[in-house]
């Protein structure tokens, strides 16, 4: 099962991340700490704020590409359209002939259909410019049962290509990433293991079922 991030850059355009989940699992943060090892990567980055749903979504993820010394676009129209954020950061990335562009989303309720459909339509209209390279499914180490509901959810909106396991902070919560790989066939690709910048790690499988066991 392949766990390596497809963060190149293509020939004439740049990689494109897609970062999903409910509210509260840690997408924005997922963002700005990836951005930061890609940056330490030597890879240029460009963050899409297309979490226009939560109030400040917007601010928190710039404020993460100023630490990390990278650009976000954002519209400063409260509930603007995510998709026309999504194409507005994608065409930036192409003109800036950045590597990669990261996009941030709102944390659709996978219960709610119009809202699921919205990503749908994210993911469509980036997909105008430039292929979607990755779609990262962020989910709460600690979640339990729900987080495969809200897995097989979204692999059916977006085609999810990899988990981030969350919250994980060096205890062994996460299960259910078992299930998830068993249903699915998404790998987990990266775990985050606290608050810090630098807490972010790629999945050991070997670690993390010795974690479980003992």
């Amino acid at each position: 099962m392949d766990r390596s991030l497809k963060v190149d850059r293509h020939a004439d355009k740049p990689a494109v991340v897609l970062v999903v989940g409910v509210n509260g699992v840690g997408k924005t943060t997922t963002v700005g700490k990836l951005a930061r090892v890609l940056v330490a990567e030597d890879k240029d980055v460009l963050l899409g704020a297309a979490d226009t749903f939560r109030a400040a979504a917007a601010e928190q993820l710039a404020t993460w590409g100023q630490r990390v010394g990278v650009p976000t676009v954002k519209s400063d129209v409260d509930g603007a359209d995510p998709a026309s954020v999504a194409y507005e950061a994608v065409k930036a990335g192409i003109d800036q002939e950045v590597d990669v562009v990261m996009i941030d989303t709102a944390g659709r309720l996978q219960n709610k259909t119009g809202l699921m459909d919205e990503l749908g339509k994210v993911k469509r209209v980036i997909e105008k410019l430039a292929e979607v390279d990755e779609v990262l499914l962020v989910l709460d180490a600690t979640t339990g049962q729900n987080g495969l509901n809200q897995a097989r959810v979204f692999a059916e909106v977006v085609n999810i290509t990899g988990i981030v396991l969350t919250k994980l902070d060096g205890t062994a919560k996460g299960g259910i990433v078992v299930a998830i790989q068993k249903s699915l066939g998404v790998p987990v690709k990266l775990i985050g293991l606290g608050e810090g910048a630098d807490d972010l790690a790629p999945f050991d499988a070997e670690n993390f079922v010795d974690a479980i066991l003992n």
